[in-house]
Order: C-alpha cells, then sequence, then structure tokens
C-alpha cells in the first residue's frame, strides 16, 4: 500500500484532544475529485508528517462534547435571535460539481489552468527567447484572431445563405399549392419537409455530438470562467452546431440561429487555437505557441465575439456582448485583439452581401443576417412616452423572470426523455416540430381576411417568399396578418413587426395570438436535441407585444408601433438574458437608429431590475442546470463565516523533491489529482520546505522520459533541460495527452529516483489558512486558478494545509460540509 512508501504522505493528521476545535476533530479523508483537490485538516499534527493508510480513512467522527477553542471563531453562526452554535463539520467526501450534463450524457468536469508554471524549463524557455521568436508569437496571435474573423464570417454567411434557401424553397413550393386551392397538400408539403429538416437535425445532433444542442453560450460561458466540460469545443461539435442549426432553423422551429453563431465562432478559435486535431490528421506545428489555457482563452473570447458579430452584423456588439456575458478575465490588449476579430467578421459580411444582391446567391437576395433599419422614422417621445417604456420595462421584467422560470421546468422535464438515449431525443424533436407545424399552419385560419392597403409601396398581397402581405386562404386583394408574421422565416417575421408606418397592418387578435404562440413554442422548443438559439424568440415575442402596447397607446403617443417594436424587444431581452450594454448596442447596430439610445436604455434597465427580483438569467440557470461549477464575481455572503483552513479535508498527498518513480506511479494511479505539492525534507534540506507544486501532466511527461537515477540525491535538472523543451509540456488538444495507463516500467525502474525540481511551479499561489474563505473566492476567480495552496500560519508545522480548488468553492460542497450554515448569511 503507499503508507509503505515513505515520501509520498498526508501532510499531517487532525491532532484532537480534550482541547482541540472543532474542525481539529474532523475525520481526515481522502478527496479525489477531478481537479486535483486533495487536501489535510485545517489543524495538522505540529511535529512533522509521518505514513498514513489510504485505505484506512474510515476512521471515527468524533464532535463528543468537545468545547471550541478561540481559534474556531471563523466555524461559529452569528444570528441576532439565537446564541452562537458552532458550525459542526460533516464528515463529508467533495464529491460535487464534479461531473456537468454534456448533452443528456454526464460527463466527468475538469478545470482549466490560467496560472503560469514558473519552473526551470519556462525560465529557461524565456532566457533563451530572441526577438525574432517574440515578434513571431506576436504576428500569429494577430493572424490568427484574423482567421477567426474571416472563417466566422464565412460560415455566418453560409449559415444564412443556406436558410434563406431552403426555408424559401419550402415556404415557396407551399404558397403555390395554396394558390391552387389545394390546402391538405400544402400542409403535407409544408409539415413533411419541417419534419424531415427536424429529424435530420436531432440525429446529426443525438448521434455525432449530443454537446451541440441548445445555444452554447452557456458552455462557452463557463468555458471562459474555466471549465473544461468534455467535447463543448470539440471538431465534431463544431460540425454539427452548424449543419444542425441551419436544418433547425430551415424546420421552422421557434428558434434562432444566433445563439449557435456565439458557440461555432468559439469551437472555430478552439480549433484553429490548439493547431488543429489529431484525431482528424489536421495540425500544424507552427501554432505551438498556443498550446496553454491562457492563450486560448483569450482566441476563444474573440471566437465568441465574432459569432455575435456574425449572427447580428453587429461588430461592437460582439465585443460588449464578450465583455458583459461571456468572459470572466479581460484586460485591455484583449478588447483591441476582439475589436479587430469583429471588425474583419463585419467587412467579410458586407462584402458577401453586396456580391448577393446581383442575384447569384439564390433565394437569399437581401434576405437573412437580421437588419432592420429604422433610421428612415425620426423618434420624437414626450413624457406620455416615457410612461408608456416605464410599462413596456415592467411588462418585459415580469415576462422574463416568467420565462426563464417556465423554461427551468422544461428542462428539467426534458431531461428524462433525453436521457433515454438518442431514439427519443429524436422523437421528442420530431413531436416538437409536429406541434410547431400545426401552429403555423392552423392559427392563420383564425385570423380574419383583411383588404389590401391603397396606398402601400409593397404589391399586396405579396407574391413569393417574404413580404408583409401574406395571401394564404385569402381571396385577391385581401391578405392575412397573421399568415405575415406564421409564414415567413423568423428574421422576415422580426422585419415585419419593426416594420415602420405600419400602424393598422396588423389585428390586435393577430398579435394577441402570435405572442401565446411564439412565447409557449420557444419554451417548448429550446430543450430538444437541436442547436437552437434564444434571441429570435425572445425578440419575436418581445416586439409583438410591444406592438400591442404601441397599438393600444396610438391615440396617445407620438411613437410609430414598429418602435414600440424595437422596445417591447430590448425589454424582453433585458428580462430574460439580463445583459443591458451589449444588447443595447446590438439593437442600434440592428435598427440604425442611435436617436432610440437613451430610450432603449431606460427599457432595458427597467426589465433587468425587474426580473433580477424573481431569478437568474437563463444563461446563469442553465449553467446550474447543467451542473458546471461556474465561479461568480462576488464570493457568497456565508463564506465571509468560514476560512480557508475550514474546506479542506485529508490526506494530502505531497511529493518530495526527489522521488521515488514507484510512489508517483502509486500516487497517480490510486488517485484523480491534477496537483502535487512537492515538499522537500532533510537532508535535500535544513528543515521541511514547500518546494512548489508539480502537475499530473509534466510529471506523466517527464516519467515517459525516463530519466531516473539509482540515488535520491538532487541534480541541476541539467537532463531534463537538455531532453525536453518548454514546448514539450505545453497541453495537448482535446484531452490527447498522457494517462498513467500508457506508461509501462519495469521493476528495476520503480525502484530508481527521478528529480522533479526542474518541472516543479516554484511560486504557486498561496494563502494563509486563516484567510476567509469569501477573499480566497475572489482570489481564486481574478487570478484564473486551478489550484490553491493553504499554508499553515504558525511555525513548527508541514509547510502546506492543503489545496483549495474549483469545487472547494461550491456551495453543495460548503454546505455539505456544514448543514447548520445558513445560506442568507
Amino acid at each position: 500500500m503507499l503508507a509503505a512508501a515513505g515520501s509520498v504522505r498526508p501532510a499531517g493528521r487532525g491532532a484532537g484532544g480534550s482541547g482541540s476545535s472543532v474542525r481539529d476533530a474532523t475525520a481526515p479523508q481522502l478527496t479525489a475529485t477531478m481537479d486535483g483537490h486533495q487536501s489535510a485538516p485545517a489543524q495538522p499534527e505540529r511535529h512533522g508528517s509521518f505514513n498514513y493508510d489510504i485505505e484506512s480513512t474510515d476512521s471515527a467522527w468524533r464532535v463528543a462534547g468537545e468545547a471550541p477553542d478561540p481559534s474556531s471563531e471563523a466555524l461559529l453562526r452569528y444570528d441576532d435571535d439565537e446564541p452562537r452554535q458552532p458550525l459542526l463539520r460533516k464528515r463529508t467526501m467533495n464529491t460535487t460539481s464534479q461531473i456537468a450534463i454534456v448533452g443528456a450524457n454526464v460527463c466527468p468536469v475538469e478545470s482549466l489552468d490560467y496560472e503560469i508554471v514558473e519552473n526551470d524549463l519556462f525560465k529557461q524557455d524565456w532566457r533563451s527567447r530572441k526577438k525574432k521568436q517574440i515578434f513571431q508569437y506576436i504576428v500569429l496571435k494577430w493572424t490568427l484572431v484574423l482567421l477567426i474573423g474571416l472563417c466566422t464570417g464565412l460560415v455566418g454567411f453560409f449559415n444564412n445563405l443556406a436558410v434563406e434557401n431552403i426555408a424559401g424553397f419550402k415556404l415557396l413550393l407551399t404558397s403555390d399549392l395554396m394558390l391552387k386551392q389545394r390546402y391538405i397538400t400544402a400542409f403535407l408539403a409544408y409539415g413533411g419537409c419541417n419534419l424531415v429538416l427536424a429529424a435530420s437535425a436531432a440525429a446529426i445532433c443525438a448521434y455525432i455530438a449530443p454537446a451541440a444542442a441548445g445555444s452554447g453560450i452557456p458552455e462557452v460561458k463557463a468555458y471562459l470562467n474555466g471549465v473544461d466540460a468534455y467535447a463543448i469545443l470539440a471538431p465534431s461539435t463544431l460540425f454539427v452546431k452548424i449543419f444542425g442549426s441551419i436544418l433547425g432553423v430551415s424546420a421552422g422551429f421557434v428558434l434562432g440561429k444566433e445563439g449557435p453563431m456565439v458557440h461555432t465562432g468559439a469551437c472555430i478559435a478552439n480549433l484553429l487555437g490548439q493547431g488543429g486535431s489529431r484525431k482528424y490528421h489536421l495540425t500544424c506545428n507552427w501554432l505551438r505557441y498556443f498550446k496553454n489555457d491562457r492563450d486560448r482563452r483569450d482566441l476563444i473570447t474573440c471566437g465568441s465575439a465574432a459569432g455575435v458579430a456574425a449572427a447580428f452584423r453587429a461588430p461592437v456588439g460582439g465585443v460588449l456582448f464578450a465583455l458583459e456575458e461571456a468572459a470572466s478575465w479581460w484586460r485591455s490588449a484583449l478588447l483591441w485583439r476582439t475589436f479587430f476579430t469583429t471588425a474583419v467578421v463585419a467587412v467579410v459580411l458586407k462584402g458577401l452581401i453586396e456580391f448577393c444582391r446581383s442575384g447569384k446567391c439564390g433565394l437569399f437576395g437581401q434576405g437573412g443576417l437580421i437588419m432592420f433599419d429604422l433610421s428612415s422614422t425620426i423618434p420624437s417621445y414626450s413624457t406620455q412616452d416615457i410612461v408608456a417604456i416605464i410599462v413596456l420595462g415592467i411588462i418585459g421584467g415580469v415576462f422574463g423572470g416568467l420565462f426563464n422560470f417556465l423554461l427551468d421546468r422544461i428542462l428539467r422535464a426534458y431531461s428524462f426523455i433525453n436521457e433515454k438515449g438518442a431514439p427519443y431525443k429524436i422523437l421528442l424533436t420530431i413531436t416538437i416540430s409536429i406541434i410547431t407545424s400545426s401552429c403555423s399552419y392552423g392559427l392563420p385560419w383564425l385570423a380574419p381576411c383583411t383588404p389590401c392597403p391603397t396606398d402601400t409601396v409593397e404589391q399586396c398581397p405579396t407574391i413569393g417568399r417574404s413580404g408583409n402581405f401574406k395571401n394564404f386562404q385569402c381571396p385577391p386583394g385581401y391578405y392575412n396578418g397573421l399568415a405575415s408574421l406564421f409564414f415567413n422565416t423568423n428574421d422576415d417575421a422580426i422585419r415585419n413587426l419593426f416594420s415602420s408606418g405600419t400602424e393598422k397592418e396588423f389585428h390586435m387578435s393577430t398579435l394577441f395570438v402570435f405572442f401565446t404562440a411564439i412565447y409557449c413554442l420557444g419554451l417548448v422548443t429550446y430543450g430538444i436535441a437541436v442547436p437552437s438559439g434564444l434571441f429570435i424568440p425572445v425578440i419575436l415575442a418581445g416586439a409583438t407585444y410591444g406592438r400591442i402596447v404601441g397599438t393600444l397607446l396610438g391615440s396617445i403617443s407620438d411613437l410609430d408601433p414598429g418602435l414600440f417594436a424595437l422596445l417591447g424587444a430590448a425589454s424582453f431581452l433585458g428580462g430574460t438574458m439580463r445583459m443591458t450594454v451589449s444588447v443595447c448596442v446590438i439593437l442600434l447596430e440592428l435598427t440604425n437608429d442611435l436617436l432610440m439610445l437613451p430610450l432603449v436604455m431606460l427599457v432595458l434597465l427597467i426589465s433587468k431590475t425587474i426580473a433580477d427580483s424573481f431569478n437568474k438569467g437563463v444563461y446563469d440557470q442553465i449553467v446550474v442546470m447543467k451542473g458546471l461549477p461556474f465561479l461568480e464575481a462576488h464570493a457568497e455572503p456565508y463564506m465571509r463565516h468560514l476560512v480557508a483552513g475550514d474546506v479542506v479535508s485529508g490526506p494530502l498527498i505531497s511529493f518530495s523533491g526527489v522521488e521515488r518513480v514507484g510512489n508517483i506511479i502509486q500516487a497517480l494511479k490510486i488517485t484523480g489529482h491534477n496537483g502535487f505539492p512537492v515538499v522537500d525534507e532533510p537532508p535535500l534540506s535544513e528543515a521541511p520546505e514547500l518546494v512548489g507544486l508539480v502537475l499530473r501532466s509534466h510529471l506523466l511527461i517527464l516519467l515517459k522520459g525516463k530519466g531516473f537515477m539509482k540515488e535520491k540525491v538532487k541534480t541541476s535538472g541539467s537532463f531534463v533541460l537538455q531532453r525536453f523543451g518548454a514546448f514539450d509540456f505545453a497541453k495537448p488538444g482535446s484531452g490527447k495527452g498522457l494517462k498513467i495507463e500508457d506508461l509501462d516500467f519495469t521493476d528495476e525502474e520503480m525502484e530508481m529516483y527521478v528529480d522533479l525540481h526542474p518541472i516543479t511551479n516554484t511560486s504557486p499561489y498561496t494563502v494563509v489558512e486563516t484567510m476567509s474563505l469569501a477573499k480566497a473566492a475572489v482570489l481564486f476567480r481574478a487570478l484564473g486558478l486551478r489550484h490553491l495552496l493553504v499554508v499553515p500560519k504558525t511555525p513548527g508545522r508541514p509547510p502546506i494545509v492543503g489545496i483549495l480548488t474549483r469545487h472547494d468553492f461550491m456551495p453543495e460542497h460548503i454546505h455539505g460540509l456544514f448543514p447548520n450554515l445558513q445560506k442568507s448569511h
């Protein structure tokens, strides 16, 4: 057993005794989380370390009558109405927040490590880098963001081109059959096309890349927070995201391709940043500079911004979206690169749309890439209009909070269906497709036929695929207002709602029916196994009730109903997604109407404030639902009543600076830890000394090199420095790194020694055990750490108490340790 190996040891054990604190009485336990969480009790043995049998960790949990000493004051709960009570720490293992739902599968979660590993190899590499290499690195970084912008722009245009042509063909076929009064055949053709497209989208998503389902924004947001869930940025996910989104939107679902475009941009950035894909034999060695989490994080931030820019033709909105919603870490250099990326996207889209104006893109024309030019409408607003806008903001906040609540319940219900396997996912998608087709074809029959306006510049009824005046079943000279909204692509429906000078185009009953249908269909559609975004359903529903309010207040307001539709869309976006600055700029870039800025700002602030009193934003809810261990920018209030030493648990597995190969192999096999403290003891040092932290991935590469010694002596590290370069220890792409099972050693090699000093990070971030957990949490997130070492406050003890990882800051884990801890504190 591991206890027989004298160097792989727990750093300490609870001392116990009549004078020990509640923390002293904590039973030590091995907690092997996916992030290398391994730590000792908060009051380690004061007389050095000792051998500990890992298989006998079930020692008794003792709280019997032991009065806490003053050092455990952080464990006391303060309540004005109750006397102080010790928060007895429950014997538990850290098994929370280590798995997440990816698609419908439960997968292990790893954390990303944005910390610079300052070991001998790193220092030698930076000392040896010449100006030419530094210049090459900078040029490559700018070249990569240029490529990200180009590729994302091309993919965004391709998506729109495909959707407009596929959906256009379907709608033209249905319209031609209806003109011949073959209504049943028209429905069968319309519903059949939708069914085939929906089943195809669900099939490739369910069988090829389940992680591609949904919008992908929660996953990208979690990745940029430091959470590396399985396959969320894989090449297969990119493939399904592109084609699944095209098929899903073309199938007439109430969903958008804007959210998936954010995920698509992030996948493109990840693929380029890691030098391609080994699995698909697409690799570039010259991209080795970016094989680390820090540079990949920056590139994926640029990719997410490019996705928004490609979806909405809103380059500045894309930058602000990445800043406000996606990224957890930001700096001025990243702002400049992100802005450059979105500018490239805008130029690419502009050029391709100009090319399509000549009619060479089939049914695309000027469709797709939603752009609603309201600049011709000059808004002049008065006090009555401000009151109406405040009402819109309140409505948006209430509807947004309700939408998020209902969506949470529906997604939890869908999870029971989706976890049964791919056939059930496809069946659910087909069911929603039939419901959607029935609503969009059947509901317009309830709408009255309206005479065509005499002063319109458009042809009425519209002949062809898009337009404000759909004939549907009406006689010549009449149009069906509800069909004008249902029987169009989502982009064209939004154009119709935003259109100005159309006060009497839509009946009030038409708008009420459309709002109810879109609100409900948007809720039931999001959880199916199809790449789907929430922007378009939310904009559609918000624009509809905005137009309802505008029509009702037409007698007392000077604003056009189309402008009310824009403000309604803004209020619903603020109520569901809780974004303000980025949504404001995206809408202004979409409508080319800067004069609406004060009104959009006002309605967004009101709707967000109202909705925040009900629940979290929709993407934050989905992050929690998926089990992704997301770290908020602020610490929870109850963390102020705990210290860092309260949440660590043990025993802590550490290595000596010169360690026996067999000990390392055994420790790697029996734990899932990704970081191990390195502690030098006599005769390697005068007293026990914390050398630093060594990563599992680096240990595996060093062991593979087999630079072993027969004697336990500290070397100069010349073998490692000669045999390896810094790039040999770079992070592989998509989890293709070495595993302990890949290595094979003889019995003789197992008894030899290896010097860990050259690959040990000698400057890891450390906190003292008495630091408040709230302060440690803020530090952990701000620095983008994976491991935070906890050191003792008093001398004469082992040099390390434990290691804090992302999972130790999760509410589930903390409340599992301290069940009596009040969440409201």
